[in-house]
Order: structure tokens, then C-alpha cells, then sequence
């Protein structure tokens, strides 16, 4: 990599930079407001916030009870629309066309091109 200034003054320009931005950094403002200390962890008599817990499930609400029919009825359903057959044709069958564009044809969206790096020089 070529730069046009000499490799000296590059060097002395990046140090007046990082000089100026550790300066700056130095020279921020104190909080308008100071926290309070915080207390010595190490110590056992340090005054310390309650504990509290809220369970995960105390907002829990149970699912309503399901009317479950008849298992003759459904072993009956299942009999007279073709036992598994029927769901295996069912779950092969092509979705259904949408009300809006009934003839529009289905479009896979274009792959987006790879990344590419910079073009060789």
C-alpha cells in the first residue's frame, strides 16, 4: 500500500491524533448528579437492596378444556375418507391458487449475488 506522505510525517500524524483523542476523552465533564458509593462487596455487613422474585409463570393461564369426541367417530372419519392414504394425498396436493391472482404464475425470488471483494488491479 503507497501512501503520498512520507512514512515519518504519517507516523507523526497518527500520534497527534491519538494525542488529541486521549485529551479529549480526558477532558469530559463530571455526572451532573454523583451516585451514592457503592458498598464493599467484601464486607458481610454492607447494607444490600431486598430480593425479589417473580416467578415466570405467575401471568401462566391454562389452556381451556377441548372438546374431545367420540375415538369409535374418529376411527369412523378416518375409515370413510381412505385411512392414511387420504392425509398422504392431502399433504402431496399443490396449494391452492390465491383468490387475487388466480393465473399468476409462482416466482422464485433471484439469488443474490456473492460478495465479491475488490476487482483485481
Amino acid at each position: 500500500m503507497r501512501h503520498s506522505l512520507r512514512p515519518g510525517l504519517l507516523a507523526a500524524a497518527i500520534a497527534a491524533a491519538c494525542a488529541l483523542a486521549s485529551g479529549l476523552l480526558q477532558a469530559q465533564p463530571a455526572p451532573a448528579s454523583t451516585p451514592s458509593p457503592r458498598p464493599d462487596p467484601l464486607d458481610a455487613r454492607a447494607p444490600v437492596p431486598p430480593v425479589t422474585h417473580v416467578s415466570p409463570l405467575a401471568r401462566y393461564r391454562p389452556a381451556g378444556d377441548v372438546a374431545v369426541g367420540s375415538w369409535k367417530d374418529a376411527n369412523d372419519t378416518v375409515t370413510r375418507i381412505g385411512g392414511w392414504r387420504a392425509y398422504t394425498r392431502e399433504a402431496q396436493a399443490p396449494e391452492p391458487a390465491t383468490a387475487a391472482s388466480p393465473a399468476a404464475p409462482v416466482v422464485a425470488p433471484a439469488a443474490a449475488p456473492l460478495a465479491a471483494g475488490p476487482a483485481p488491479a
